[in-house]
């Protein structure tokens, strides 16, 4: 009896005390916030959106130098006429300019008379290679100051026996001795992306790049109009020689020689580009380019 007492007298004590309990786990109560009617939340981000945009609402462009802007400079820059606008010292090692700081004059003067001059104010020089490095830009001009012997014994050439006027002639009469330049373009961080006319207005610490016609400019008016319509575009077409994608194209990345499986004739491709990015094969047989292709498509 006396336990059957206990047992209802603890119930009863439960159930008494059993809001006072639960309530005193609750937080204070607070009103339902309210969303304005015309706001809407997203369950998830949009997959691809952008997450930066400049001012002007343009999408910001890549950090990095891509792939297709080191194609284009290539196409547009190297070999590429223009006149000196300072001294342009040789020398294996070649002239160092930090983009962001100014050009070190009495440097300048002093290689020059150490190693010699590839140009000096308002002659004409040209840009011969252009590489690129993790920080650097690396401009050959005339043939680069690394070279061992002079530019125009290699750059002479002939057609079916007659001379052909060469790219050196304007040089030669501005008094070029066959001294080449190298600059080095040093960004202190990975190359940032830029186009043709940024690295131009760069340049233009040294260069003046004139619109005036060279002989080169000249040659080309010599070549049947569809060489000459494809040269304007920049761009290598079946039927050219060396001479004419060089003067399309500029210099290649690199180049592959190899021997065809089917038929046993020898093939040099020239190579623009880095793939996975836009990439330009142009293949010779002989002298003369029998395919061109590009990727992507």
């Amino acid at each position: 009896m006396f336990r059957l007492f206990t047992l209802v007298a603890a119930t009863a004590l439960l159930t008494m005390g059993e809001g006072n309990y639960v309530n005193s786990w609750r937080g204070p109560a607070h009103p339902p916030e309210r969303l304005p009617a015309n706001l809407n939340l997203p369950v998830l981000p949009e997959i691809g959106q952008q997450t930066k945009e400049n001012q002007d609402g343009q999408t910001p462009r890549a950090e990095r130098l891509q792939p297709v802007s080191r194609l284009e400079i290539v196409r547009y820059v190297s070999g590429e006429f223009a006149r000196a606008k300072r001294v342009l010292p040789g020398g294996k090692k070649g002239f160092r300019w930090k983009v962001d700081a100014p050009v070190d004059e009495r440097q300048l003067q002093q290689l020059a008379a150490n190693h010699g001059a590839a140009g000096h104010p308002g002659d004409m020089v040209q840009i011969t290679q252009i590489e690129f490095k993790d920080r650097e830009i690396v401009i050959d001009i005339n043939g680069g100051g690394r070279q061992r012997r002079s530019w125009r014994d290699r750059l002479q050439i002939s057609v079916g026996g007659l001379p052909r006027v060469s790219t050196t002639t304007q040089n030669q009469a501005a008094g070029f001795q066959g001294v080449g330049a190298t600059l080095i373009l040093d960004f202190g961080r990975p190359l940032p992306d830029m186009t043709v006319d940024e690295l131009k207005a760069l340049l233009g610490e040294f260069l003046e790049f004139t619109t005036r016609q060279s002989a080169a400019v000249l040659w080309v008016e010599t070549l049947p109009e569809e060489f000459q319509v494809a040269i304007r575009e920049r761009r290598a077409v079946v039927g050219m020689d060396r001479d004419m994608v060089l003067a399309a194209l500029g210099k290649p990345t690199r180049k592959v020689r190899e021997r065809r499986p089917t038929d046993g004739v020898e093939t040099e491709d020239w190579i623009y580009g880095q793939p996975p990015g836009e990439t330009i094969f142009v293949t010779f047989v002989g002298d003369k380019v029998v395919e061109v292709r590009q990727f992507p498509r």
